[in-house]
Order: structure tokens, then sequence, then C-alpha cells
């Protein structure tokens, strides 16, 4: 028996940094931008600066989730920086410490002890401060930050969420638009969560009800508002 043979697995932990930015990012977009051009028609604006409106929140909207995206996981990524730069040290100044640091955390997961020892010392000699960032820090290659593939998977996810019911007001009758507006986009955010499910592994009718619902409630609670402040007006 070859050990260098692997059997091939598919498995989805890997999309979980990119899969989380362009859900959070398409979902944004749609809910901020539906729920914008909603409030303002509500407030009685015509539908040319309603869409003006939109197409200001989408720039808006695409630039403040890549920032806070972009900072949000480079702050992720100093903090496992580190840690990986003190338990080098650590590493350095008493190896014998860590690899029975190492032992017990194999230990706990069910080892036989002198089985743990073999299993610390052998990753400790091809690579200890991998095994340690792993199974002590909990940080792994597929679940790692990377700030600027969030960024910009934000950002651009934002703006094919936001296109969506901006599209729907420029096409429809102003007459209609709020009702025109807030179906499609829920018809889209059932979309959008449905697919994140099924991509994610997870329940297709769970996660397409989850995005609906907050969205739906966004948008009533910006329509209340926007009829509120058109009356006034």
């Amino acid at each position: 028996m070859t050990w260098s043979r692997r059997h091939a697995e598919r498995h989805r932990t890997d999309r979980i940094g990119w899969l989380r930015a362009a859900v959070l990012g398409a979902n944004d977009g749609i809910v901020s931008t539906a729920s914008l051009v909603v409030g303002v028609a509500a407030a009685s604006a015509s539908q040319g600066n309603i869409l003006l409106t939109g197409v200001a929140g989408l720039v808006a909207g695409a630039m403040s989730m890549a920032a806070g995206e972009y900072v949000s996981v480079h702050s992720q990524a100093d903090t496992e920086n580190a840690d990986l730069a003190r338990e080098r040290i650590e590493l350095e100044k008493d190896p014998a410490a860590e690899r029975r640091e190492l032992t017990a955390i194999y230990i706990a997961r069910g080892l036989e002890p002198g089985l743990a020892q073999q299993v610390a010392a052998q990753l400790m000699t091809h690579d200890a401060l991998g095994a340690h960032a792993r199974d002590e820090l909990g940080i792994s290659e597929a679940l790692g930050a990377r700030p600027v593939q969030a960024a910009l998977a934000s950002a651009a996810s934002f703006a094919v969420g936001a296109m969506l019911p901006l599209a729907v007001t420029a096409l429809a009758p102003h007459q209609g638009l709020i009702f025109w507006v807030s179906g499609t986009s829920i018809v889209f955010l059932a979309s959008l969560g449905a697919v994140a499910a099924r991509v994610g592994g997870a329940g297709i009718l769970t996660g397409a009800w989850r995005v609906t619902f907050w969205g739906a409630i966004a948008m009533a609670i910006t329509a209340g508002v926007g009829y509120l402040f058109g009356a006034v007006v």
C-alpha cells in the first residue's frame, strides 16, 4: 500500500471566506438598495430622483462594504499573525513544553497517551508551528483571513445585488414602483438564500426563508419612514 495516494474529496470549508463575503454583499446590496428605493418612492419622489438615489446608494454601499470587510478581515489576520509570532517564540524558548501541550491536546481528543506523544513528536518534527497553529490556535489555511479577497468579493457582490432592484426601478411604472421593487426584491432574496444554502450545503428552504424574512422587514420599516416623511413634506 502506498501512503502517497490520497482519496479525492471535495469539502465546503474552503469556500467559507469568499462565500460569507459574497452572500453578505449581495444580500446587503439587494436589501439596502431596495429599501432605499422603496423609502424614497414612498416619500413621493420622482422616478428620476429615485433612480439617481439608488445609483448613489450602489456606489457608496459597494465602497463601504469593501472598506469595512477589508478592515474587519485584516484585523482578524493581524490577530492570527500575532498569535503565530507568539507561538513561534514559545517554540524556540521551550520546545519540550510545547510538545507536552500538543500531547495533552491529542489526549483530550481521544488518543492514548503513548500514541499522542508519538503524534506530537512527529508533527513537531515535520512542522511544529503548523501543528500548533492548527491544533492549538485553530488557524488553518482554508479558514485563514484573506482581507483583499473578502473586500473584492463584498464590493462586487454588493454591486451585483444592488443592480437587481435598480433594474426594476428603471423598468417598472412609477405608479406601482413600490410594489414592483418590493415584490421582485423578495424573489431575489429568496433565490440568493437558496443558492447560498445550496453552495454551503445547508437546507435550501431554511436559507431562503432566513434571508427573505429579514429583507422584507428592512424594506417595510424603510417604506414606513418614507411615508412618514412624505406626509410631512
